[in-house]
């Protein structure tokens, strides 16, 4: 497998359909740019769907690879290494902030183990049927998966957005659901960028003191050497420093972009599979949302790079996809208001011609 093959797959957003739904925004009662970045949500959904006027959002869903980091072992992490399965049970329990709001929002949410650490029997079959692999390795000594595993992760990931555009899936939610996790995405992303792994190391989502960073970044900085030898090839990369979760990810990340199929990115982890998907395939950003600030710096960092600007600034660190999942009405109110709100009537429009006429 060659993840540049993607590059020749996909397509940007159609940029004559958004000259329309622009020309169309012109003529709406309210005028244009009083709608801020709502205005500009709609019609990127529009050049997405190939529509005019743009479809409503009508069966997002949440999607969350699940996977444990052997990195977590070395106490970079604000929980302890293996219990990645606990985030998922009290996902699938409803009892944590993105199952609140998914309730309130009425979005179905999948779970993927591609790398859970865990007995199979802890979690439904549905959960666990796909997993590439026990646990990923400890990336500042080890790879993360063999050549075949990352391979296996990648396709899994495709399989999965496949599944999700079949099934009529019309806009993602990406989230993780993963115990070291951001360790791993931040050395990818410091790698990718050309930085230092003070620059982009954070505190992660359950956050962790200062000895613990101190961890975290001298983790990173050893899985750095181990990662920049491999940077001209994706999938090694992936499998160097990456893991099962990440790398099933970026697959789904390139497989959404053929399907033309939006996706709102989360947080770090998320950040870091989709710049490493752009590495491969320069077009696939433009078929995603940054949902959130997650306060992580290598996020930044990867987002700065992909030009992409985040919806939501609300300071929510706690990842697991929330932030993301917070974004999806503000993009679904944009679709409304690009839909259905009324056009002038040509009399109007003849009024404000005479009227710029007469300024002139």
């Amino acid at each position: 497998m060659n993840l540049d093959d993607f590059s020749d797959l996909i397509e940007r957003p159609d940029g004559g359909v958004r000259r329309d739904a622009e020309e169309r925004r012109e003529r709406q009662i309210v005028p244009p740019g009083a709608l801020g970045r709502l205005d500009e949500l709609g019609e990127w959904l529009s050049a997405a769907q190939q529509a005019v006027p743009v479809r409503p959002i009508q069966q997002p869903r949440v999607v969350l690879f699940a996977g444990d980091h052997g990195v977590a072992e070395l106490g970079v992490s604000g929980r302890a290494a293996g219990t990645a399965h606990e985030l998922v049970r009290a996902t699938l329990e409803g009892s944590t902030p993105l199952a609140v709001l998914a309730r309130q929002f009425s979005v179905p949410v999948r779970i993927v183990d591609a790398g859970l650490d865990c007995e199979p029997e802890l979690l439904p079959e549905s959960v666990v049927r796909h997993r590439v692999r026990r646990g990923s390795g400890r990336i500042d000594i080890e790879d993360a998966l063999t050549a075949e595993e990352a391979e296996q992760a990648v396709r899994l990931g495709i399989a999965i957005a496949d599944e999700e555009a079949d099934s009529g899936t019309d806009l993602v939610v990406l989230g993780d659901l993963s115990v070291g996790g951001t360790t791993a995405a931040a050395t990818l992303i410091a790698a990718l960028c050309g930085t230092d792994a003070s620059v982009v190391t954070g505190r992660g989502g359950a956050g962790i003191d200062d000895l613990a960073w101190m961890r975290k970044c001298a983790a990173i900085r050893d899985s750095l050497r181990r990662a920049r030898p491999v940077l001209g090839d994706q999938l090694e990369l992936l499998a160097t420093v990456g893991g099962a979760d990440l790398a099933a990810m970026t697959g789904f990340l390139l497989q959404c972009a053929v399907r033309r199929l939006p996706v709102i990115l989360d947080g770090v982890v998320s950040s870091a599979c989709a710049l490493v998907a752009q590495r491969a395939a320069f077009r696939a950003p433009d078929w995603w949302l940054a949902g959130q600030v997650s306060g992580e710096p290598a996020q930044t960092k990867a987002l700065d790079r992909m030009a992409l600007n985040p919806l939501l600034d609300h300071g929510v660190i706690v990842g697991e996809g929330t932030g993301a999942l917070l974004a999806l009405p503000l993009v679904q109110a944009a679709a409304a208001l690009a839909a259905e709100l009324p056009e002038r009537a040509p009399a109007d429009e003849d009024d404000a011609s005479k009227t710029d006429a007469d300024d002139n």
